[in-house]
């Protein structure tokens, strides 16, 4: 099973995507995927309702993919969580995960174009497996407890400018949160239908494969994260967590090959489907 929000921005509709492919509304137990949806146990109630047959079919033809989470109130990035990455950047294996934010309103859908910033010279991919929080999270007890607080998976593309990010001084923040900077999704798949630290990830440039690792490469794995984070900051309901890319960003390749208008990302995870972003200008 897998969440989705199909139509124009700003005007989604929530569905589920059953194993077999066949879409159905979710209109009839929810507005909308967010905080409070989940929450509630929202993922289980689709899952009730799918099996019940209580939810009517809808043909996705022709509609925008959406993210599947609206309105996260926090996007928390880690940085250099795989070692192949942080060796590639020329930087020191971090021995605690190193944070930072994006801006919300940088999560977008998974086909949507992505835009190269004006002045920018740097713009860069990241594919990752991106974490959506289920419940509120505080101050958890340990690792352990991280896989109850955690409502599902996604692909995310965590776009950077490294000008704007390393060389401009400041915090990390400005290479990070420009317009478009976090295609998400197509799916919201459920937690207990993934194995977080088994997963193989792929990222192409124009039909040439740039990274291609696998989630047990991580430095901190998924439920580290999530206790580590809960120790600074609450986690709400829909907040997402970036965890990392692995090696073969534009950064760390010999020719720096950093995107351009008319660009094409092509992204995928095992079991959480696919993305693709055309470039466009700012």
């Amino acid at each position: 099973m897998q969440l989705m929000r199909l139509g124009d921005p700003g005007a989604e509709r929530p569905v589920v995507r059953s194993d077999e492919g066949t879409v159905y509304d979710l209109r009839p137990i929810t507005a909308d995927i967010d905080g409070p949806y989940l929450a509630d146990g929202g993922i289980a109630r689709a899952r009730v309702a799918l099996d019940a047959g209580r939810l009517p079919e809808l043909d996705p033809a022709g509609l925008r993919v959406g993210a599947p989470i609206a309105r996260p109130h926090k996007v928390v990035c880690i940085g250099l969580n795989y070692r192949d990455h942080a060796a590639e950047t020329g930087a020191k294996i971090p021995t605690e995960p190193i944070v930072f934010f994006k801006g919300t309103d940088t999560v977008i859908g998974p086909y949507d174009e992505v835009l190269v910033p004006r002045k920018s010279e740097k713009t860069d991919w990241e594919v990752e497996l991106a974490v959506v929080i289920g419940a509120k999270t505080r101050y958890l007890d340990s690792p352990a407890e991280a896989a109850s607080v955690i409502a599902g998976y996604a692909i995310s593309n965590d776009v950077s400018e490294r000008e704007f990010q390393t060389e401009r001084g400041g915090q990390w923040v400005k290479g990070k949160s420009c317009e478009t900077f976090n295609p998400l999704g197509p799916w919201l798949v459920p937690a207990d239908e993934v194995d977080p630290q088994n997963l193989g990830l792929r990222l192409s440039i124009n039909g040439v494969q740039r990274q291609s690792s696998n989630t047990d490469n991580m430095i901190f794995a998924v439920d580290h994260i999530v206790w580590y984070l809960s120790q600074f900051m609450v986690l709400e309901p829909g907040d997402v967590v970036n965890t990392g890319t692995p090696h073969g960003v534009a950064m760390g390749l010999p020719d720096k090959p950093y995107l351009r208008k008319g660009d094409v990302m092509e992204l995928e995870i095992d079991g959480l489907g696919s993305q693709r972003q055309e470039l466009g200008q700012a």
